[in-house]
């Protein structure tokens, strides 16, 4: 999962684990999905009954998985709606003071937001961040200017927003005042939770480890450039799914050897990512922007040292942790990673991690 599928994924869980009534909002071809608790539960437990229906087949044709989990979802929904008719949908099955959590970046539209605020809900909204907006060079191009309507929707509909970092919240705040209007934010930290190691073949050491999504703005080319200029390179694990925007870096990843220093790997379970940056050398971390950086969290409870960009949601979260670069001086990279790959590996103490219990105590109790 993406750090938002597991953000949103926590509160799924967490939600339906409480005594407290749990209802679950769903966009649909046709319009908005309602289901209790128990379609709930389904849906976290992944305990759907994956038969497509007519309107799956129709609507989303090219992707069939969409398809088969919506139809599931409504075979389980306890009420549906067309796109107009949400307000009336939400007063007549929900309990009165109720309030809508909205956990991702998507369905925040003005509105979709003016009817669940017209049938009486709160609107609380967590941002993850406002790089679209900050930094466009690494936002798809035809994601820029939603974004910023969804930005807007908040602004003028939330009655509170959920920042996970003051350096998150700082950002965001700035866009909302170009908005009109800043409304009130809490900062409670994303839980970071590390799954056991599982073995899996580890290249000879010393390696190092850059994780994420492989995307403009993670800063791959940076670490390519620099092991294609190292003599006798250490390894490379590149972890993670291929992105947007990376025709050129593609190729580069396409022409490298099997045998070389640098390997690209996808799709491994979390143990086993676990278990890679467990023995790393340390975990690379050049990234222009970022929201939160959950992978440099993982590393740091594992004791993995976190080399990572200078940037202020990591002093913030990692403090002496890790040792800070720009993400544009290649020098530095080099020499770092350098002492690094030839002192042996540095065990650090792990860090203490934001957990769940803490978000939410603070989250829900603000509700």
């Amino acid at each position: 999962m993406t750090g938002v599928d597991r953000v949103e994924f926590a509160y799924l869980d967490q939600l339906v684990s409480r005594e407290t009534p749990a209802f679950g909002l769903l966009r649909s071809a046709l319009g908005y999905l309602l289901i209790d608790r128990a379609g709930m539960i389904a849906l976290r437990d992944g305990a759907l009954d994956l038969r497509r229906d007519m309107i799956g087949r129709i609507a989303w044709r090219d992707d069939p998985q969409r398809g088969h989990a919506e139809a599931a979802l409504r075979r389980l929904a306890i009420a549906r709606c067309t796109r107009f008719g949400l307000r009336h949908m939400l007063a007549r099955h929900l309990p009165q003071d109720a309030t809508y959590i909205n956990t991702g970046h998507t369905n925040l539209d003005t509105r979709g937001l003016a009817q669940i605020k017209a049938a009486g809900l709160q609107i609380a909204v967590l941002v993850h961040d406002t790089i679209p907006l900050d930094h466009p060079k690494f936002a798809r191009p035809d994601s820029i200017a939603p974004f910023r309507r969804k930005l807007q929707a908040v602004s003028a509909q939330a009655d509170l927003v959920i920042h996970s970092t003051e350096a998150t919240r700082t950002a965001t705040e700035s866009q909302f005042l170009t908005m009109g209007r800043v409304p009130p934010g809490i900062v409670a930290n994303l839980g970071v939770t590390v799954a056991d190691p599982q073995p899996c073949p580890r290249p000879a050491a010393p390696y190092f480890v850059i994780l994420g999504t492989i995307e403009p703005r993670k800063n791959h080319a940076l670490l390519l450039d620099l092991w294609q200029s190292m003599t006798t390179p250490p390894h490379l694990l590149i972890l993670g799914g291929r992105g947007w925007s990376i025709d050129a870096l593609a190729t580069r990843l396409d022409a490298l050897p099997a045998s070389g220093p640098i390997q690209e790997r996808a799709g491994l379970s979390d143990g086993q990512i676990s278990f890679l940056l467990q023995g790393a050398q340390a975990l690379l971390f050049p990234s222009f922007a970022e929201g939160f950086g959950i992978p440099a969290l993982e590393a740091a409870s594992l004791g993995t040292p976190v080399i990572c960009s200078d940037l202020p949601v990591f002093r913030e979260l990692l403090a002496d942790f890790a040792v800070y670069l720009s993400p544009t001086d290649s020098y530095s990279w080099m020499e770092t990673i350098q002492q690094y790959a030839m002192t042996g590996k540095k065990i650090k103490k792990s860090k203490a991690q934001p957990s769940w219990a803490e978000h939410f105590k603070i989250v829900l109790n603000r509700l």
